[in-house]
C-alpha cells in the first residue's frame, strides 16, 4: 500500500538558503534555436508589431540575414525560472528584485542562444540576502549577444539577531 500524498511534499529537494549559496555557482538554462514562432508569440506577448522583427524581406533589404530579435525577447531568455535557481531555493526565494542588461549583438531566427545565470555577489542583510547574477547569452558562433545583473532576495536560514 502507498503512503499518503502530501503535496507540500512535491518539490525537487530541500531547499536551499541564502547562506548555501557561492559566488561562481552557474545556473545554466538550456540552449534553444529561435524559430519564427518565437518571433510571433513574443510579438503576441509584446504588442511589439515594427517590421524588423516580423518582415523577413524589411530585414533583408536592410543588410541582416534574417528576421532581428527584440532585445527583450533576448532578455527573457535569461528568466531565472528556466534553470535551477528557483527550484533549488524554492522556500527561501523571496522576489525577482532588480534587472539590467546590454545587448551586445543581435539575435537572428535561426540562432541558437545559449543562457546562463552565474552567482557574482552575494549580499548579506539580517533576514535576508541579496544574490547577485550576471546573465549572459551567447550564440552558435560563441559570440556574446546580452549580459547584465539581476538580483534576487533570498530568506537567510539562520538570521542575524539583532543587537541588544
Amino acid at each position: 500500500m502507498s503512503e499518503p500524498f502530501d503535496p507540500a511534499a512535491h518539490k525537487a529537494g530541500e531547499s536551499k538558503y541564502f547562506e548555501d549559496l557561492v559566488v561562481g555557482q552557474k545556473f545554466y538554462i538550456p540552449s534553444r534555436t529561435i524559430s519564427e514562432a518565437h518571433f510571433v508569440a513574443f510579438q503576441a506577448a509584446s504588442g511589439d508589431n515594427h517590421p524588423i522583427h516580423y518582415d523577413v524581406e524589411y530585414c533583408r533589404a536592410r543588410g541582416m540575414p534574417n528576421l532581428l530579435a527584440h532585445g527583450f525577447q533576448i532578455l527573457i531568455l535569461t528568466c531565472g525560472g528556466a534553470s535551477q535557481f528557483p527550484h533549488e531555493l524554492s522556500d527561501s526565494l523571496v522576489a525577482f528584485i532588480e534587472q539590467s542588461s546590454f545587448f551586445r549583438k543581435p539575435l537572428f531566427a535561426g540562432d541558437t542562444a545559449y543562457p546562463m545565470l552565474e552567482i557574482v555577489e552575494l549580499i548579506s542583510q539580517r533576514t535576508t540576502g541579496v544574490v547577485v547574477k550576471r546573465s549572459t547569452v551567447h550564440n552558435q558562433r560563441g559570440e556574446l549577444l546580452l549580459e547584465g545583473i539581476q538580483k534576487v532576495l533570498v530568506r537567510k536560514r539562520h538570521p542575524t539577531p539583532r543587537p541588544a
